[in-house]
C-alpha cells in the first residue's frame, strides 16, 4: 500500500485546514485508517483514526477540534482540523491498518505550521 498525504500549509491559531491522504496499490487489504503526527524534538502520535464502518477514535489533544473521515470507495482518508493551536504545529501523516497491524514505512507527510 501506498500513501500520499497533502494539504498542509502554513495557518494562523484558530484557523482551519483539511488534510486529505490517497491510498493505492493493496487497498483491498486495508480496515482502519488513520492520521499520526510527529513535531520537533517529539515522538509519532497517532491523532485520529476510523474503522471501515466509520467508527472514529481521537486523541484527547485534538477531541471536539478535529474530525476524520473516509471515502472507503476512492481509498481516501481525510481529516478536518478547526480551532488550530501552535501546538498542532507537525508533519502530519496516513497510515492504514493491514492485517491487523499500522504498517511501519511511512509515506510523505505534510506539514502544518500554526502560528500564534
Amino acid at each position: 500500500v501506498q500513501l500520499q498525504a497533502s494539504g498542509g500549509g502554513l495557518v494562523q491559531a484558530g484557523g482551519s485546514l483539511r488534510l486529505s491522504c490517497a491510498a493505492s496499490g493493496s487497498i483491498f487489504s486495508i480496515n482502519a485508517m488513520g492520521w499520526y503526527r510527529q513535531a520537533p524534538g517529539k515522538q509519532r502520535e497517532l491523532v485520529a483514526a476510523i474503522t471501515r464502518g466509520g467508527i472514529t477514535s481521537y486523541a484527547d489533544s485534538v477531541k471536539g477540534r478535529f474530525t476524520i473521515s473516509r471515502d472507503n470507495a476512492k481509498n481516501l482518508v481525510y481529516l478536518q482540523m478547526n480551532s488550530l493551536k501552535a501546538e498542532d504545529t507537525a508533519v502530519y501523516y496516513c497510515n492504514v491498518v493491514v492485517a491487523g497491524s499500522w504498517l511501519t514505512s511511512w509515506g510523505q507527510g505534510t506539514l502544518v505550521t500554526v502560528s500564534s
